[in-house]
């Protein structure tokens, strides 16, 4: 179970942006009951997309407003989209989809700031 948490951590570390979907190889992950809980008011997070880590330059807040760049577009961050309960993962997440070609967000969780 150790070598599945600290694999789920490492894929979350490994680049800027990084595609986090569970593919059954972190089903014993400590996180996954976390990441499954997961949800927005628009809905589960990890019900039709998938998170990916956002690194610092990749993402910015402006009293209390975020902005995320995705595929090199400056998404603002719905205040329905964010996720206020403490992020057990610590990096900056975001759950895109896309309508008529352009990203949008799901779900937003802001990172620990270490």
């Amino acid at each position: 179970m150790k070598l599945l948490a600290g694999q789920l951590c490492l894929m979350l570390l490994v680049s800027t942006t990084t595609f986090a979907r569970d593919d059954g190889r972190y089903a014993g992950s400590p996180l996954k009951p976390w990441f499954e809980s997961l949800q927005s008011e628009f809905g589960q997070c990890c019900e039709d997309s998938d998170a990916y880590v956002v690194s610092e330059p990749n993402w910015k807040s402006d009293h209390g407003q975020y902005r995320v760049r995705i595929d090199n577009e400056w998404v603002l961050v719905p205040d329905g989209a964010v996720i206020k309960q403490p992020n057990l993962a610590g990096r900056t997440m975001v759950w895109k989809h896309y309508i008529d070609g352009h990203p949008r967000i799901r779900c937003f969780i802001p990172g620990s700031m270490m």
